[in-house]
């Protein structure tokens, strides 16, 4: 599965993260991976992320796992990252909500979440 496209938006590329038919764990993984290869270009970018719905019983990694990972993955973010708009149903978790909205104090980089995708898309090419 590709889980990237991009196209050049002023010299900023904005890329898609489509993981919405994949259980939470692999989703979380997957964006995670995405994010490190488009810090480690070096390069401006700005991410859509299309968020798997919500399941029953979550599993996979502790939250403090993926914040952990996610500490490691800011200063890259911090310094290419113009921005992650999020593209989530409305019925995510309380816990997932927060860490969508919590912008540069998590993420390092301004974020936004809609339930629509053309939304998310016109908001990545603004930034």
């Amino acid at each position: 599965m590709d889980a990237r496209e991009s196209r050049e938006t002023h010299e900023t590329e904005v890329h898609e993260i489509d993981v919405a038919g994949l259980p939470t764990p692999e989703a979380q993984g997957l964006i995670l991976r995405e994010l490190r290869t488009l810090t480690e270009r070096a390069a401006p970018f700005v991410a859509v992320l299309v968020m798997p719905a919500p399941e029953e019983r979550p599993t996979g990694a502790p939250a403090t796992d993926r914040i952990r990972a996610l500490k490691e993955l800011r200063p890259g973010l911090t310094a290419h990252c113009r921005g992650l708009a999020f593209v989530a149903p409305a019925d995510i978790p309380e816990e997932r909500a927060k860490a969508i909205h919590s912008s540069d104090a998590l993420w390092g980089c301004p974020t936004t979440a809609t339930q629509d995708a053309d939304a998310a898309h016109a908001w990545a090419r603004s930034r």
